[in-house]
């Protein structure tokens, strides 16, 4: 058996139209080869579908019956297509997008994710927060398709791109002599009981910040080690220490806590979006991707390769 979709196609005109000069002329063939196309498609199939008259054409219960399978079959290829054609285009898959606790609190980050939710429903994302170094691994291995990640060193498996640089900024308990300054220098922070993330956490803002101070000869005495941001800002918050973060997580506001800018200019910290290499990126995280980028106004240059 040889059937070929046109064939269904030619069948159903005839059979929709019962005449086969009214088939021809919506197929857009001539007559002949209709009729001859039909009569091979009754052979392949074993069975008469048309029973023809001088005057009519009309199915037989074998013809009722192939049509209404052929309609299914055609509507199956035509939705198959359409998914392809959508699954190609990014407007449906699945994204698998890794983010460091700050990225949600990134405008960029916000608004492209909120905007590709919108634009395209039938993508699934699915996010997973983990810290910088958590992420290299299921970057590299394609498990994960994006990471968004503080600055640090990163294999030659994946690539990077600069999505934000902003300032690190002090957070001061509202009661504490220095938050009532313009600003503070780290000589100033680093005579302060310190909270901070535990070293063993893998955020990439341990060593950013610490190498930061480091760069100025001073370490601050680390009195207080935890596992995510919102715990500092909450002890900082209960006068146990002062500490730093991003500005992005400005957007936490506590009465009982200053955010405070830092005098050296150089306090900066970028957030990175990060791919492999190796692992050719689905259209929907490319999408996402290029809608990113966009919405950060990076500039090529940043770019590292």
């Amino acid at each position: 058996m040889n059937i070929e979709l046109r064939h269904l196609r030619y069948f159903v005109a005839v059979a929709e139209e019962l005449h086969f000069g009214r088939a021809a002329a919506r197929l857009n063939i001539s007559q002949p080869p209709l009729s001859q196309q039909i009569q091979i498609l009754e052979q392949q199939v074993g069975a008469r579908l048309f029973a023809r008259t001088n005057r009519s054409v009309s199915l037989t219960a074998a013809g009722r019956q192939f049509l209404a399978d052929s309609r299914q079959i055609l509507l199956q290829v035509n939705e198959a297509a359409a998914r392809a054609s959508r699954l190609h285009h990014g407007e449906t898959g699945e994204l698998n997008l890794g983010f460091t606790s700050s990225a949600p609190f990134i405008k960029a980050v916000s608004d492209t994710l909120s905007t590709f939710r919108r634009r395209y429903p039938d993508v699934h994302i699915q996010t997973r927060e983990t810290n910088t170094r958590e992420q290299i691994s299921p970057l590299t291995e394609g498990t994960l398709d994006l990471g968004l990640m503080r600055n640090t060193q990163l294999p030659d498996t994946l690539n990077w791109q600069v999505i934000l640089r902003e300032p690190l900024l002090a957070m001061i308990h509202r009661d504490h002599p220095l938050a009532s300054q313009d600003a503070v220098s780290l000589v100033d922070l680093s005579k302060e009981p310190f909270v901070f993330f535990d070293p063993h956490v893998g955020t990439g803002l341990y060593d950013d910040i610490l190498g930061l101070m480091r760069r100025y000869g001073v370490m601050p005495t680390i009195t207080q080690e935890v596992g995510e941001a919102m715990t500092i800002i909450g002890l900082v918050a209960s006068g146990l220490g002062v500490s730093i973060l991003p500005a992005s997580f400005r957007r936490v506001q506590l009465q009982e806590m200053r955010w405070v800018p830092i005098i050296e200019a150089d306090a900066v910290s970028e957030m990175w979006l990060v791919w492999s290499k190796h692992h050719e990126l689905s259209q929907s995280a490319e999408r996402f991707k290029q809608h990113l980028l966009s919405a950060a106004k990076v500039s090529v240059s940043a770019t590292k390769t």
